[in-house]
């Protein structure tokens, strides 16, 4: 099933999450759910609160054509697509800008620094715990993410002259939104 996804102006993108305590079918249904919306809208992540939920889960699924020549083979252990519960990072490692986007943002894409290596430990569908290293866009995708659970957002990354440049853009998605 295909949910709706959230933009900016929606109070519930702010929300924290809330740890996922049982792997039941629910969670498995959502997870399913979450992957075929991220799919059906051309997106590399998402997280919970951008359909409305408030569990900590997200799914990532990097087209390995979307990354660095580098950092694909730095990155082909990792099974695509990943789906990640109560997921926290525990480890960066140097640096990367580069344009970032955000389906809760649609048709905005700013500059982001972000690490270029972080170390993560997350529980699998199967509720076994996991531990794994990314390197540029995967690494990029999962802090994203992981900032969608903790309540921050794509405009919570940005400068004041991003956010000038933008400022129309946010506007019509806060109206749309009710926010205004």
């Amino acid at each position: 099933m295909i949910h709706p996804i959230l933009t900016y102006g929606n109070e519930a993108l702010r929300a924290k999450a809330i740890p996922i305590i049982d792997i039941n079918e629910k969670i498995l249904a959502l997870a399913e759910n979450m992957l075929e919306t991220m799919y059906a809208s051309n997106g590399v992540g998402l997280a919970a609160e951008q359909v409305g939920r408030t569990e900590s889960i997200c799914v990532i699924d990097i087209p390995p054509k979307l990354e660095k020549p580098e950092c694909r083979e730095q990155n082909a252990a990792i099974k695509m697509p990943l789906v990640l519960i109560n997921p926290q990072i525990i480890a960066t490692e140097g640096e990367q800008r580069d344009e970032e986007g955000c389906l809760s943002f649609p048709q905005i894409g700013v500059q982001v620094t972000r690490a270029f290596r972080i170390t993560a430990l997350y529980t699998d569908l199967l509720g076994m715990r996991q531990t794994i290293t990314a390197y540029g866009l995967l690494a990029r995708a999962l802090q994203h993410e992981l900032d969608h659970l903790n309540g921050v957002l794509l405009i919570d990354q940005m400068n004041s002259v991003q956010k000038l440049a933008v400022a129309g853009k946010l506007k019509r998605l806060q109206k749309l939104n009710g926010a205004l």
